[in-house]
C-alpha cells in the first residue's frame, strides 16, 4: 500500500494580505504599549517560522516606525512610540459608572476606571494614556486631558438644603451631583426640574460647582417634562422673538373665499382627540351613518400650510 504524502502547510503569514498583517502587528503594540519587541517575537506571536516570513514581519516593523506609530529603541527592538501612547476618543459611560473609548487604530474599546476618568463625562471628546495591559484584561487606560465637553447643560432635579443646594442630573449616565451655592441657585425651588451647567470643578473638590440657568416647573408638569426631554437632547423648546410675533399675527378667522375651496364637514358630529390639558387640538374624529346603512368615519388633521406660508419664519 502506498503512502499518503502529507500535504505541505501554507506558510503562517500567507494567510494575511500585507496590510491585515500590518494591521495585526500594530494591535500587538497598542494591546502592550510599554513592552519591547523584535522580529522574531513578533513572528512567535503568529506563528511564522519561515525565513519568509520572518523578513515580511521585519520590513513591516520598519515601515511601523517610519510612519511614527513605533520607535526602535535599539536595534532591532521596537515598541509603541510614546507619543501614539495617547490616543483620543468620546468617553461612553457604563452603568457602573466605568468608560469605554473607541478610537481610531485601536482594535478594541479601551477600559476607563471611574478612578481614572478625572472628570469626564459622557459623551466628552477626552485624551487618553494607554496603560500596560495586564494579562487577560481589556486594553486600559487614564483620561489626561478633556478635549471637549459633550454637553454645555444637564437637566435634572435640584434638591435645596438649609445653606446650599444640589442638582441630581436625570442621565444615570452622569456620575457626579452638581453643588449649587445658593446665589447661584436662581428662583429654583426644592424639586422642580431645571437645567443647570457645570462652572467650576476645584481640584480639591469631589463634585463640580454648579449653576441653575433655567426652572422647567415640577416633575409631571406636562410642559416641563416636554421641555426637559428636548433640553436633554439640546433641542430647541424656544423659537426666536421675531418667530413668535409672526405667529401672533396669523389671522384666526377663516374668510369665505377659503371656505368655497374646501369640502365642509361642520354639519357633521365631530370631536377632537386630544387630552383636555393638550396645547392645541390638530385632529380630530367623525362619525355619520350614510344613506345606505354604512357607517362613515372621519379621520382630520390640521392643516399647517394654510397658516405656515412659504417664505415665513416660521416655515
Amino acid at each position: 500500500m502506498s503512502k499518503k504524502k502529507k500535504k505541505k502547510q501554507e506558510p503562517a503569514f500567507h494567510r494575511f494580505t500585507k496590510k491585515a498583517l500590518q494591521q495585526a502587528v500594530f494591535e500587538i503594540f497598542t494591546q502592550h504599549p510599554n513592552q519591547n519587541y523584535n522580529y522574531k517575537q513578533i513572528s512567535r506571536e503568529f506563528d511564522i517560522t519561515d525565513e519568509g516570513g520572518r523578513a515580511m514581519i521585519a520590513g513591516i516593523l520598519e515601515e511601523l516606525a517610519k510612519e511614527g506609530k513605533l520607535e526602535e529603541v535599539y536595534r532591532g527592538k521596537y515598541r509603541f512610540k510614546v507619543k501614539s501612547a495617547t490616543i483620543e476618543g468620546i468617553i461612553e459611560m457604563t452603568s457602573s459608572h466605568n468608560a469605554f473609548v473607541h478610537a481610531e487604530g485601536i482594535a478594541e474599546p479601551v477600559f476607563i476606571a471611574r478612578d481614572n476618568l478625572n472628570r469626564a463625562l459622557p459623551g466628552d471628546k477626552v485624551k487618553v494614556f494607554l496603560l500596560a495591559k495586564r494579562k487577560k484584561r481589556h486594553l486600559e487606560g487614564e483620561v489626561l486631558e478633556i478635549v471637549e465637553r459633550s454637553k454645555n447643560s444637564l437637566v435634572g432635579i435640584v434638591q435645596v438644603g438649609p445653606s446650599f443646594a444640589f442638582f441630581e442630573p436625570d442621565s444615570k449616565d452622569v456620575p457626579y451631583d452638581l453643588f449649587i451655592p445658593f446665589e447661584r441657585l436662581g428662583n429654583a425651588r426644592d424639586g422642580q426640574k431645571v437645567i443647570a451647567r457645570i462652572v467650576d470643578w476645584p481640584a480639591h473638590a469631589r463634585n463640580p460647582i454648579g449653576e441653575i440657568i433655567e426652572v422647567l416647573g415640577y416633575p409631571g408638569q406636562h410642559e416641563a417634562e416636554m421641555h426637559a426631554i428636548l433640553a436633554e437632547f439640546d433641542l430647541p423648546y424656544r423659537f426666536p422673538e421675531e418667530v413668535e410675533k409672526e405667529v401672533e399675527q396669523i389671522p384666526e378667522a377663516i374668510t369665505e373665499a377659503e371656505i368655497a375651496k374646501r369640502r365642509d364637514f361642520r354639519g357633521i358630529p365631530t370631536f377632537t382627540i386630544d387630552p383636555v390639558d393638550a396645547k392645541d387640538f390638530d385632529d380630530a374624529l367623525s362619525l355619520r351613518k350614510l344613506e345606505t346603512g354604512n357607517w362613515e368615519v372621519g379621520v382630520h388633521i390640521a392643516d399647517v400650510s394654510h397658516y405656515i406660508r412659504p417664505g415665513m419664519l416660521a416655515d
